[in-house]
This record gives C-alpha cells, sequence and structure tokens, in this order.
C-alpha cells in the first residue's frame, strides 16, 4: 500500500483540499504585491535640478517656470531638459538662442531636485534623491529584496522539512508582516533596505511552503489542476496590482497595502492541516492518522478511516531510519540525486532571471507602466492554460523545455522591433512574459514531483535559492543597456534557451508516484502509476 491509495480512498481532491488551497491563498495574495512592488515604488519620476537658489533678483522672478528652465538648465539631444545638470549661473541670452550652449559650463545639481508628482506622489527616487549619481541605489533595492528571498529560501526549505510546514508557515507569515509595515515607515534608505531585506526572507517561505503543502495532499490525476489553480493567485494580483498602485500612488501606503492580507492569513492559518506525507516520513503516524480523519470527514469518506489502524498507516511510507535528519548536504552524496539538483538549479535560475527580466522593464515595451503591468497580469491568464494543457498532452519535460525556449525567442525577438512602434514592443513582450509565467508555473509542480518526500521541501528551497540568485541580477543585467542597449535582452534570451535545454534531460514525472526517499529517486526508472491502480482495493 502507497501513500498515493490512502488519498484516493479520502479523495485526494475533495472538500478538504479545496478548504486548504483557498486559506493559503489568502496569504500567497501577497507575493506578486511584494515581488514586482519594485516597479512602482523605485520608479523615477521626471525631474531637473532645483534652481530656486539661481534667484539672482527681479529680471528671474519674472520669468516664467519655462523660461527659468531654458536659463538654468542645459538641453539633452531629445530637447528635454537635463535631469542631472545646471548652469553655474543664469544666461538670459538663451531665450533668444537655446540652442547656443556649447561654451557654457554646466555643473551637478546642487541643492537638489524637482519631481514631477502628476504620476506618482511619492516614489523611494523621490524620498531620497535616488536619481543622477545615485540611480543605482534605486535599483539595487530590488536586489536587496531578492538576497532576502534567495536566503529566505534556503532557510525556509530546511526548517520545513525539519519541523514542518505549519509551523515553519507561520513563522515566515510573522517575519513579512513585521518587516512588511517596518519597511513602509522606514526612516532612511538604509532602514528601508534592511526591511526590505528581511521582508524578502519572510515571504519566500509563503512562497515555497505553501507549494509544497498543497501537492503534498493532493492524488496524482489531480497534481496539474491543484499546482496551476494555486498560483492563479499569482495571475489575478499581478493584474491587480496596477490598480492598487494607481489608486495608492505613495510607496508608503502602497508597501503597508501589499503586506495587510498577512493579517487575516495568520487567522485562517489555525485551520490549515499539517502534511500528512512529512508526518508519516517522520515517524508521527497518530498525527497523520488525525488529519486524515480530517480529510476524510470533509470529503464524506470517515468509514474509511475507521479501518485504517496508526499501525497500518505507518507502512505506506518506508523510511529507514525515522530518527534521520536530511539536510542541503543529500542534495548532492548520491549520483541521480547530485545530477537532479545541478539540472534543476540552472532551470529554475533561467526561469525566474528571464520572468523578472521581462517584469521589471514594465516601461520598455512602450505603453504606459500602469497598462503595461496590467497587460503582463491578464497575459498570465491564457499561459496558465497553455500549461495546464501542454502538462497534461505532452508531459512536464517537453512542456518545461519548450516554455523556456519560447520566452528566450520572444525577448530576441523584441530587440529587433523600433521603439516607436511601442505597441508591437509590448505585444512582443506580453507573449514573452505569457510563456515566461507558464514556464515559472510548471518549474512549481515539476520540481515538487522530482524530489523525494524527505528532501522535497529542501530541494524546493534549493531551486528558489538558484532563483532568487537569477532574480537578483535581473535589475543589474538591465544596468548593462548603459554597456550596449541590447546586450540585457541578449543575455536573457541566452538565459532561456540554456534553461529549457536542461530541462530537456530531466526525468518525465506525468502520471507517476511522487517519491518518497532518496533511494526511490536513485532508482534508474520509476514506474508510471494508471488511475484505475490507485485506486485498487487495499
Amino acid at each position: 500500500m502507497k501513500f498515493e491509495n490512502v488519498l484516493a480512498e479520502v479523495d485526494g481532491f475533495g472538500k478538504f483540499q479545496v478548504r486548504t488551497m483557498f486559506l493559503m491563498v489568502i496569504a500567497r495574495i501577497t507575493l506578486p504585491f511584494h515581488f514586482l512592488l519594485n516597479n512602482f515604488i523605485a520608479i523615477i519620476p521626471p525631474h531637473h535640478c532645483d534652481i530656486e537658489p539661481l534667484d539672482d533678483g527681479a529680471v528671474f522672478s519674472n520669468l516664467s517656470q519655462t523660461e527659468k528652465l531654458v536659463v538654468s538648465i542645459p538641453l539633452q539631444q531629445d530637447g528635454t531638459p537635463d535631469s542631472c545638470r545646471m548652469f553655474a549661473e543664469p544666461h538670459y541670452h538663451l531665450l533668444l538662442n537655446s540652442s547656443n550652449i556649447t561654451d557654457l559650463t554646466a555643473v551637478s545639481c546642487q541643492s537638489g531636485w524637482v519631481y514631477n508628482s502628476t504620476i506618482f506622489r511619492s516614489t523611494l527616487a523621490t524620498e531620497w534623491d535616488l536619481v543622477c549619481d545615485q540611480r543605482s541605489m534605486n535599483r539595487a533595492t530590488a536586489t536587496i529584496f531578492f538576497i532576502g528571498v534567495m536566503l529566505g529560501a534556503a532557510v525556509f526549505g530546511y526548517l520545513s522539512d525539519r519541523f514542518g510546514r505549519k509551523r515553519t508557515l507561520l513563522v515566515s507569515y510573522v517575519i513579512t508582516t513585521f518587516f512588511g509595515f517596518a519597511s513602509a515607515f522606514s526612516h532612511n534608505f538604509t532602514m528601508f533596505a534592511v526591511t526590505r531585506f528581511f521582508t524578502g526572507l519572510g515571504i519566500s517561505g509563503v512562497s515555497i511552503i505553501t507549494v509544497v503543502l498543497n501537492i503534498e495532499w493532493v492524488d496524482i490525476k489531480h497534481r496539474t489542476a491543484a499546482g496551476l489553480f494555486l498560483s492563479m493567485d499569482w495571475t489575478t494580483c499581478a493584474a491587480l496590482l496596477p490598480v492598487m498602485a494607481y489608486l495608492v500612488n505613495d510607496w508608503r501606503y502602497l508597501t503597508a497595502a501589499s503586506t495587510a492580507p498577512l493579517f487575516l492569513a495568520m487567522i485562517a492559518w489555525w485551520w490549515l492541516p499539517e502534511s500528512a506525507r512529512w508526518l508519516i516520513s517522520n515517524g508521527q503516524v497518530n498525527c497523520a492518522h488525525y488529519y486524515l480523519k480530517k480529510c476524510a470527514e470533509a470529503n464524506g469518506r470517515e468509514q474509511f478511516m475507521t479501518d485504517l489502524k496508526p499501525e497500518v498507516l505507518s507502512k505506506v511510507i518506508l523510511v529507514e531510519n525515522e530518527n534521520r535528519k536530511y539536510s542541503y548536504l543529500d542534495l548532492v552524496k548520491t549520483p541521480r540525486m547530485r545530477r537532479l539538483s545541478i539540472l534543476t538549479g540552472i532551470v529554475w535560475f533561467a526561469v525566474a532571471g528571464t520572468y523578472y527580466g521581462i517584469s521589471f522593464n514594465v516601461s520598455g515595451f512602450g505603453l504606459n507602466i500602469y497598462l503595461t503591468q496590467f497587460i503582463y497580469g491578464v497575459i498570465e491568464i491564457p499561459g496558465k492554460a497553455f500549461a495546464y494543457f501542454s502538462l497534461n498532452k505532452i508531459g512536464r519535460r517537453p512542456s518545461q523545455a519548450g516554455s523556456l525556449i519560447l520566452t528566450g525567442l520572444c525577448i530576441f525577438c523584441s530587440m529587433f522591433i523600433p521603439e516607436e512602434i511601442g505597441l508591437y514592443r509590448t505585444v512582443v513582450g506580453a507573449l514573452g512574459k505569457m510563456f515566461a509565467e507558464a514556464a515559472f508555473a510548471i518549474a512549481f509542480l515539476y520540481t515538487v514531483e522530482l524530489y523525494p518526500t524527505v528532501m522535497r521541501q529542501n530541494g524546493l528551497g534549493y531551486c528558489s535559492f538558484m532563483a532568487r540568485i537569477g532574480v537578483s541580477v535581473s535589475p543589474l543585467i538591465m544596468l548593462l543597456d548603459e554597456v550596449w542597449l541590447l546586450l540585457p535582452s541578449i543575455v536573457f534570451s541566452l538565459a532561456a534557451v540554456v534553461g529549457g535545454l536542461c530541462a530537456a534531460f530531466l526525468s518525465e514525472t506525468k502520471n507517476i508516484r511522487l517519491p518518497e526517499i532518496i533511494e526511490d529517486v536513485e532508482l534508474t526508472r520509476r514506474r508510471s502509476i494508471s488511475t484505475a491502480e490507485e485506486k485498487a482495493p487495499l
């Protein structure tokens, strides 16, 4: 008897599983809000040097604002005022010939900047003047957050396999809530950077633990549907984020609003079950029996659990040593686990790096930032449909490889579309976002199916760690446009193609039982299980 047989008897996709997913969705609402928050709170609005100190008397005071800019700030090649330089003194002759600035000395801004607050009332750039020479610090805020996410993946992956899914999930809720609100009320940039780091660390646990807890409670034939259904919260809220950012255009209030759902999530946590798979593999059979009984009652299968004794349940997952504690070292101790770790690590680096490379570049594909972000969110719906169809029809491996290669192809094609044709750039960018989201959704499900129960959270934590390395460097890769405008797109497209090729060497997991122990992975072949066999009498 296997655990899948037990799940089939208590109904592996009934009211219990649906309720569990909805309870976790409350917390997962915050994921796209925080992960994509930098697109709005770190935006740099139009700005120019503060020219009030140049006021030298009645002549300057009587000029219109446009005339003041003409005599005080040099023009750029496109005819707009320079954002980072000003004249040392007003040059009134420019009112007659504004192009004659060859011999005029320009200096960096001396008294700060004036920002256009028409669209964004307040951002990080306007709060702490993160512009011009400090522009890289503004971009670095995303990197700081995702370094926290990266370390959080490793920390919570280990803790979840060691102490259980449910308890560790509560810890991630508390950390994210505390530091999320602390970052919204930061007094200086250093405090903001530190609190955003810990917000990322905490929210990483929300991301990876909920996925594993969801899949471990679902039977084989519903794993695809359950995995993609849970990820729809990301798609919905990614489209909702620009609407919320448009209405709440102050970065402090927007950050607080993005964190607020976690208060309700901490209340809902009390009704979440622990993973019965994890409990059995760690020798806590009576506790696993309790949660399986709750599942059976909710799904109308009470009689089965009445007949199933805890002693029998202890045999559904065979563990050589129940007292053994697994760690990240077990990812590389055996040949096939080592190969699995290398390949999945590269795939996740590519998936996350390209996804966020597109997501962070919402202003680089034409149209305005709100509309582009909304399109990017909505386009993920057909992306999920594509993932669902391909996972069921052609399997996990070709779906993962194909979606990554198609993402790289879209990024590559966007390089050859002129900026003047903003609509077409947005269409190609949206298609790339669609395939990137499909690749991300597939990666979560595929990885959970590849790693054994005793190492599943460690494996997903490691993969998420590798993904966040890709995310952390993606804002920095975008800075390569200062070297060559097309260089960021070339790097992202190459990463996607390499990740797709690595995915082609992974094992297929369609209609395969979830591996329970490392020895299951080390077997050269894993047997497919049919639905009829899954429901065979015990």
